[in-house]
């Protein structure tokens, strides 16, 4: 996700805790907001992807099971 973007949702954000947003900008915030979980969900799945864990009999598991 861009700094861009990031940089409106936080705009947003502080807007709305002085003033009532628009709904055109309700609207936006929303889909700024499912954007960003988008993004941020699919960091993690890529990172729990490539992590193993070992048990205590030496076994080598992958975190997620695919």
């Amino acid at each position: 996700m861009d700094k861009v973007k990031i940089e409106r949702i936080n705009f947003l954000a502080r807007k709305s805790r002085t003033e009532p947003l628009t709904e055109e900008e309700k609207y936006e915030q929303i889909q700024l907001r499912n954007e960003y979980r988008q993004f941020m969900r699919n960091g993690y799945m890529a990172e729990f992807s490539n992590t193993y864990i070992v048990d205590e009999n030496g076994n080598i598991k992958r975190f997620l099971k695919e």
